[in-house]
């Protein structure tokens, strides 16, 4: 099997094309794609620091810089957990609710026109063969980890 062929090699070039479309993006309103995904991911209520870095798929200390940035250029602020004080929550400022809104149109805006160039049948195909893969990298993962 030739390289190109492989699953991984198409994943990884599809998401670094996105990845490019969407900093180029994001550029156009002084962020990155990196803060335009910590835009989506905080709600109304907050979230916990704690939980943003699995989401994004970053260590601690790259979210920690991130959320830094972010709260110095007046995305986001800190407030403790009304209920366990020992939880930091993040949220969205004014101006960080306003340009999530502006991400998410960009996002949504990518996608209907993405939508339109597949039928369902295509869309249920992809959405089965992703589950499967998460699947598998999930088993080999703890089996990793069961192994050490």
């Amino acid at each position: 099997m030739n390289i190109q062929e492989t699953i991984d090699f198409q994943l990884r070039s599809t998401l670094f094309a996105m990845r490019r479309m969407y900093n180029l993006l994001a550029a156009e309103n002084g962020i990155t794609q990196g803060i335009g995904y910590a835009l989506v991911n905080i709600g109304k209520e907050g979230i916990p620091s704690t939980k943003i870095a699995p989401l994004m798929g970053m260590t601690a200390s790259s979210l920690s810089r991130l959320l830094k940035k972010m709260e110095d250029d007046g995305l986001v602020y800190r407030a403790a957990d009304k209920i366990d004080k020992r939880v930091t929550l993040i949220f969205l400022t004014k101006k960080g609710i306003d340009l999530k809104k502006q991400v998410e149109e960009v996002v949504l805006d990518f996608n209907l026109r993405l939508m339109k160039k597949l039928n369902k049948k295509d869309l249920a195909g992809f959405v089965k063969v992703n589950e499967l893969i998460r699947d598998q990298v999930c088993e080999d993962v703890e089996a990793f980890h069961d192994r050490n």
